[in-house]
């Protein structure tokens, strides 16, 4: 049960910091992250919401409407666009359900369905931003200076955060003893 466990205030908490996290690092290491000619974007909200979907324990934790919340969020503060993180979030919850049924849960196979869902992400936030004329970059641009290096990063956090969000969540799902 999500409401008994500590999941109900690691999970928001952690998304919470995500989310400031993704909009802190790309303007503190903004020379990194963003030299001509390549981009990358951290996407930790969908790195937290990827290993909660696979950490939650058999406690269901209501990915949709925190994802709904976390893109209405990342629309205001990040993108500036309303609409587009809070469907491309739920949707990659759904996307990452769907993949993990057919793939028996480890390390590797998760790291595969996060890169799926980040090639997925970036993809359409590219043809979104293509469709309304915010950006005028060619898709193979794309993929060489902003789809590789967003790539690049995300698995790198991924990594270097997989078995420390992993304990936090084992710690999260005991029950407690007394």
């Amino acid at each position: 049960m999500y409401r008994l466990s500590r999941l109900k205030y690691v999970f928001p908490l952690g998304l919470f910091v995500c989310l400031l996290l993704d909009g802190s690092l790309s303007h503190v290491w903004a020379p990194l992250f963003f030299r001509y000619p390549y981009s990358m974007a951290s996407e930790l909200v969908i790195l937290w919401l990827v290993l909660s979907y696979f950490f939650e324990d058999g406690i269901e934790i209501p990915l949709i409407p925190f994802a709904i919340a976390a893109g209405v969020v990342a629309d205001v503060y990040i993108s500036g666009i309303l609409g587009l993180y809070m469907v491309l979030f739920p949707c990659i919850v759904a996307l990452t359900r769907m993949f993990a049924h057919y793939f028996t849960p480890s390390f590797l196979t998760n790291i595969m369905i996060f890169f799926v869902d980040l090639v997925v992400f970036a993809t359409v936030n590219y043809w979104a931003y293509s469709l309304i004329g915010v950006t005028s970059v060619g898709f193979g641009d794309y993929l060489a200076f902003s789809l590789a290096p967003t790539l690049a990063l995300n698995l790198v956090y991924f990594v270097v955060l997989y078995w420390p969000i992993r304990s936090l969540y084992s710690w999260a799902t005991t029950e407690k003893t007394m």
